[in-house]
């Protein structure tokens, strides 16, 4: 069982899903040759021996990067198991370094640094679903 977040391009400013426009298409991230250098800056232990599906472990959790074949990329979806806020480090660094924002996936909201609301939620039902991770 994964937390996922998506990470894209959003318009500047916006704080919600909500605030997002109706026509808004997001631009890609980049050519995928940019997009997996950026990745390799923003996290250097990334695993991107296989270009479109990345891993990075830290030391309670991991996260598979989903960045696909397309090219240009056009998002990345995060999928992440484990537990510890020192993930979301990792994953606003990730979203820093390409320019994107971050989109919790389980209750559609905006991730933001400083509010680990969705991924303390997300692993509270994980527990009472499948206990507690080791």
């Amino acid at each position: 069982m994964s937390w996922d977040v998506l990470l894209l391009r959003l318009p500047d400013d916006i704080t919600s899903v909500q605030e997002i426009p109706a026509d808004h298409t997001p631009a890609p991230l980049g050519p995928r040759h940019d997009v997996l250098a950026a990745v390799a800056r923003a996290v250097p232990g990334a695993d991107l021996s296989d270009p479109g599906w990345g891993t990075l472990s830290g030391p309670t959790w991991s996260i598979e990067l989903n960045i696909g074949s397309k090219d240009p990329v056009d998002s990345i979806m995060l999928h992440i198991r484990g537990s510890g806020d020192d993930v979301l480090t990792s994953v606003f660094r990730l979203a820093g370094s390409l320019r994107c924002g971050v989109l919790d996936c389980t209750d559609g909201e905006l991730l933001a640094p400083g509010r680990p609301s969705g991924w303390h939620a997300f692993q509270q039902f994980r527990d009472q679903v499948v206990g507690p991770s080791q």
